[in-house]
């Protein structure tokens, strides 16, 4: 009795085609057949299954893929039309007046900021310069208090002050250093990442003006089924665009005002720092240039260190 191996098929196949070519005719039976029709089907089952799964799976990424350049294309087609709209003064757009302020003096004050980051770090290069020739001048001022000894006291004076005034300009230095990192913490990353959510909010609003003059634009059309399903179309993505530009209007407005406050503290205690040490270093007061490093936490590097900060902030 055949059981259905397929090892067991294959045999009585294989014997067919030995009786065959004896010239023996054999008719062959249709249960076994059948039954051999049906194995192949189970053993190519499974895997037919996993082809056509592959090929849906493969089908429906591109499908996905082709729907979103369709909306994206769609989306840019807007954008564009609305924008060369504004720019001709044919299209109407929605003004924050208080808000578009507030951006435009943050610009401003970025700019301005920018102007004190570059000349504070102009001003830490001279003054590491001068510093460094200070050093090298102090160290030719002892070394000639040593090889003439009828000028040694005077090259040991002037040697000594040189010194001096070596210390006390790297003890600046880090001053100095500290207020340039944290002004460009607040230029480079505090108000840029403001920025950033403003160009997503103002973009957002040209999105949100682009889908409003296409929902007018529909409305002043016939009404008929198509016009009517198009227009139910166009103020579900009205209302999706408005969300957002909404969401992002009131990101924006928490951001400025968080960036105006960290701005204030900010500015409060480095400009403090900047006047205290600046003022005790050109006195000559060491004890108060050092004592203003202390009150601000800064720390310097040991001497020697490369160019130009000796400074670790807190």
């Amino acid at each position: 009795m055949w059981s259905g191996n397929p090892k067991t098929s294959h045999l009585y196949i294989f014997k067919n085609l030995r009786m065959k070519a004896r010239g023996v005719n054999i008719v062959p039976s249709h249960s076994a057949a059948s039954r051999i029709a049906s194995q192949s089907a189970i053993i190519s089952g499974p895997n037919m299954h996993q082809a056509g799964t592959a090929e849906e799976a493969t089908r429906g990424v591109a499908v996905e893929k082709l729907d979103f350049m369709r909306k994206w294309g769609l989306n840019t087609y807007k954008c564009t039309k609305q924008m060369i709209s504004e720019r001709f003064g044919r299209g109407s757009r929605t003004v924050d007046l208080e808000l578009e302020a507030q951006i435009e003096v943050l610009r401003d004050t970025k700019r301005k900021y920018e102007n004190v980051l570059r000349l504070a770090r102009a001003l830490t290069n001279h003054f590491y310069s001068m510093v460094q020739t200070q050093h090298a001048l102090g160290d030719t001022f002892a070394d000639l208090s040593q090889k003439s000894p009828e000028l040694r006291d005077e090259f040991g004076y002037n040697a000594e002050t040189q010194k001096l005034l070596c210390k006390n300009g790297e003890t600046l230095l880090g001053a100095i250093n500290f207020f340039v990192s944290s002004i460009n913490t607040l230029v480079n990353k505090t108000m840029e990442d403001t920025l950033l959510t403003i160009k997503k909010y103002e973009d957002a609003r040209l999105e949100y003006d682009a889908y409003r003059a296409d929902l007018e634009e529909l409305n002043l059309g016939p009404r008929d089924a198509v016009t009517m399903a198009r227009i139910e179309a166009a103020q579900q993505q009205y209302q999706v665009q408005k969300d957002k530009y909404e969401r992002l209007r009131n990101d924006v407005t928490i951001k400025l005002k968080f960036l105006e406050e960290n701005k204030v503290k900010v500015m409060h205690k480095q400009l403090l720092l900047f006047h205290n040490a600046i003022s005790a270093y050109f006195a000559g007061n060491q004890q108060q240039l050092e004592q203003t490093l202390k009150q601000f936490n800064i720390k310097l590097k040991p001497p020697g260190a490369d160019k130009p900060s000796w400074l670790e902030e807190q």
